[in-house]
């Protein structure tokens, strides 16, 4: 109820003072209490929070003070790559200072380059592409404009891939289990039996307890008026057999489904359902569209539309996008799969009844498959005889796009490497200089993703004789990594450089996981005692890009024996330990530019 209370006012006019105006003023007021101003909530984060672990569009933040210090990455220089700190992102615009304070961040679409620049006392770097951005404004909502009082974070919990069937199956070694101490072992052929329930009173048994890890998973289905109603039904009920198998949830993999024809259309996005049992009935209601198999089309649709914030891309789950083909497309593939490559998605191809011999002259693009998947090995192709026979492919399909070691188109520079530190702990490094050196040891640690999925770090101390600091995978993470180079401690002695090189080699390198680039980095400050020609050249013929950084009397030829080709974008030198630092932008520039113009295929 409104009750309108109206005053009877008077009022002395200049002109007649004597003389008494009446008038009335009116004004509604709510019959209960005073309607009050929403206040905006605003919640707090650490320094160390990145844009793309929040799954919200748009929202604010209060930053602590003193996140300068901490020295978390930032990319980008106005537009920032949302692997960057919030809150250093903000220091480095000048949105806040080094004391904290509120921040609007707003997403938006990945940039080809960021660029690195030092402003406000923090130091960006450059990264040559990323699938998500985010600017930074000052912590001030317009009026009438309430963000989020709580931040939703991207899932991070595991869940499990359900069996229905009996099948001898390969599963890799569990990425949570520990190291080995010895090589790494190959996959292991596993069987695998869950009975079919055979009545409704019939006990379903547990799932088996293969973990898989937070996935966003796109289905292409051709929808086209060559596959007939038949063999899209046959279709729908692959895709409703693969959503039970992976068992969708938040928390592990989401799945949706796009249909393509002469144009590509949504039919449900990765946020829409949450279960595998609401997938399933989404997945009946699809109606065929029709038209031709305009595969590329769609793939440009997905890169540019499909995995967004908007539509439940969760920034830190692998972007999969799975294309079922009848026969081939109707349209080129290369461009439109090269760009969503480069954009972090993984293809897959399940072709069903791909053209014989005497169809091969109907492509517009022949090797089509070859020429979309990130690797012509096989696995991110998965060639059917007839559509008969495609329930056969689930259980090999959801294993490979729930193998998230094996996903390489979502690698980064950052998060898809084993990386050596071969530390010189000789008599003339002395203590406060050792220090200084691991602090640089540290400075590199902390650019890179770090996870037993990620970036791994090892570390070998020398001097005559080595001694292993810390395995690759021991600390899986970033803050326990830090706080281990912290402890390592000084040895003194000799300098023997080669044999260091070579312990480096048999104790890490020997038990790096496929898919992963191998980096060592060499510091010492002198000559060696022994030869580092052939130990050096052993490792660069087994893969590893190694880097040498030469402090005071460090040998300059050396040093270029132990780098990787070209040695002035491996090799360094400085005069003095207290400019190490210097180095490290170059560094991660190095590494980064050196992963993206590697091929993909």
């Amino acid at each position: 109820m409104i009750m309108i209370i109206c005053l009877l006012l008077h009022e002395t006019p200049s002109a007649s003072p004597s003389a008494l105006l009446l008038s009335y003023q009116c004004w509604a007021k709510p019959n209960g209490p005073k309607n009050k101003k929403p206040k905006q909530v605003i919640p707090a984060i650490e320094c160390d929070v990145r844009a793309g672990k929040v799954s919200l569009p748009e929202f604010i933040v209060k930053c602590p003070p003193r996140c300068r210090e901490t020295k978390q990455q930032v990319y980008g220089t106005g537009v920032f790559a949302s692997i960057s700190s919030i809150c250093n992102a903000a220091i480095h615009s000048g949105v806040i200072t080094n004391s904290g304070g509120k921040v609007i961040v707003r997403k938006m679409a990945g940039q080809n380059v960021y660029k690195g620049s030092n402003s406000n006392g923090v130091r960006s770097l450059s990264l040559p592409k990323w699938r998500e951005s985010f600017v930074v404004s000052v912590g001030k909502p317009k009026k009438g404009v309430i963000y989020p009082s709580t931040l939703d974070y991207v899932p991070s919990r595991p869940t499990y891939v359900k069996t229905n069937q009996k099948e001898t199956i390969t599963v890799p070694p569990t990425t949570t289990a520990p190291e080995p101490t010895t090589t790494t072992p190959e996959p292991t052929t596993t069987t695998i039996t869950t009975p079919t329930p055979t009545t409704a009173s019939t006990t379903t048994p547990p799932p088996p307890t293969t973990k898989a890890r937070p996935v966003d998973l796109a289905f292409l289905m051709d929808g086209s008026w060559s596959i007939g109603k038949r063999r899209f039904k046959i279709q729908k009920d692959f895709l409703t057999e693969v959503a039970q198998t992976i068992n969708v949830g938040v928390a592990g993999p989401m799945m949706g489904i796009i249909q393509y024809g002469d144009d590509p259309v949504t039919e449900i996005s990765l946020k829409t359902h949450s279960s595998s049992r609401e997938l399933k009935a989404a997945i009946d209601k699809i109606v065929q569209k029709g038209g031709l198999s305009n595969v590329g089309k769609a793939l440009h649709y997905i890169n540019k539309h499909y995995f967004s914030d908007a539509n439940g891309n969760r920034g830190g789950a692998p972007n999969v996008a799975v294309i079922l083909v009848d026969g081939w497309p109707t349209d080129k593939v290369e461009e439109a799969s090269r760009l969503a490559r480069e954009s972090g998605i993984n293809i897959f191809f399940v072709t069903i009844e791909g053209p014989d011999d005497n169809e091969k002259q109907n492509l517009i693009e022949a090797n089509f498959v070859d020429k979309a998947v990130c690797r012509t090995n096989g696995f991110f192709s998965l060639p059917v005889n007839s559509w008969f026979a495609l329930r056969k492919a689930v259980q090999p399909l959801v294993k490979r796009v729930c193998d998230t070691d094996r996903l390489v188109c979502s690698k980064t520079c950052l998060n898809a490497n084993d990386i050596a530190f071969v530390i010189d702990g000789s008599s003339s490094v002395g203590t406060g200089n050792f220090r200084t050196v691991l602090q640089f040891v540290a400075n590199i640690t902390r650019e890179f993703e770090i996870s037993d999925t990620d970036t791994r770090v090892g570390a070998v101390q020398y001097t005559y004789e080595q001694r292993l600091e810390f395995a690759f995978g021991q600390y899986n993470n970033k803050a326990e990594l830090l706080n281990a180079i912290k402890r390592i401690n000084y040895w003194s002695g000799g300098t023997s450089t080669g044999a260091a090189i070579t312990y480096a080699a048999e104790q890490l390198f020997s038990k790096s996981k496929p898919n992963k680039r191998k980096i060592m980095i060499v510091i010492t400050d002198g000559r060696s005692y022994d030869d580092v020609r052939a130990p050096a050249l052993a490792v660069h013929r087994q893969g590893v890009i190694a880097y040498s950084i030469g402090i005071a009397w460090a040998a300059q030829d050396e040093l270029e024996y132990i780098a990787t080709d070209p040695d002035k974008e491996h090799s360094f030198f400085v005069d003095e330990f207290d400019n190490l630092y210097k180095f490290v932008p170059k560094i991660i520039h190095n590494i980064c530019q050196e992963f993206n113009s590697q091929p993909r295929n």
